[in-house]
């Protein structure tokens, strides 16, 4: 279950919906998940979602970009040093950077899967409420290959 906050009032509604729009990405990147220790693909792509999602909260972009796929793509053509540089802006705005999953889907065939969900995501400068916060319905699409999964790609709709 997750928590969702209200954007603060005080700023421009543009200015925080431009904002949770490019945090969407994130939300798409990160599951709110515990590794699955085990060698199953299903196993093996919620501990890639996991490493994925603490290089977030390392807020080390190079390490998000590296859980994509060479070939990753998003919306608007986002690509995968796209994707480094919005997760390095992200991590610039907002000190603090959290995400809330809820009710996460799995279809694994062979050596690719999808991973549907909705995630609540907000950043912050640290205080109690966050400056942005949306509600996004997330499909992402991976490939596994040599045993890892990587991200190749992700697409995302606010659901205020």
């Amino acid at each position: 279950m997750f928590t969702l906050f209200a954007i603060d009032r005080t700023q421009p509604l543009r200015s925080a919906a431009r904002a949770g729009a490019r945090m969407g990405w994130l939300a798409a990147a990160l599951l709110a998940l515990a590794a699955c220790g085990g060698g199953s693909p299903e196993q093996r792509l919620r501990a890639s979602m996991t490493q994925l999602q603490d290089a977030i909260q390392a807020r080390d972009a190079k390490a998000v970009r590296a859980q994509l796929a060479d070939d990753f793509v998003g919306p608007q053509g986002l690509d995968r040093e796209g994707a480094r540089r919005l997760a390095a802006a992200s991590f610039l705005r907002y000190r603090d950077v959290w995400v809330r999953v809820a009710a996460p889907r799995f279809e694994v065939k062979g050596d690719r899967a999808t991973v549907e969900f909705e995630a609540a995501l907000g950043g912050g400068a640290g205080n109690a409420l966050p400056e942005a916060a949306q509600l996004y319905q997330v499909r992402t699409g991976w490939r596994e290959r040599d045993g890892e999964w990587r991200m190749i790609s992700a697409e995302w709709t606010p659901r205020l």
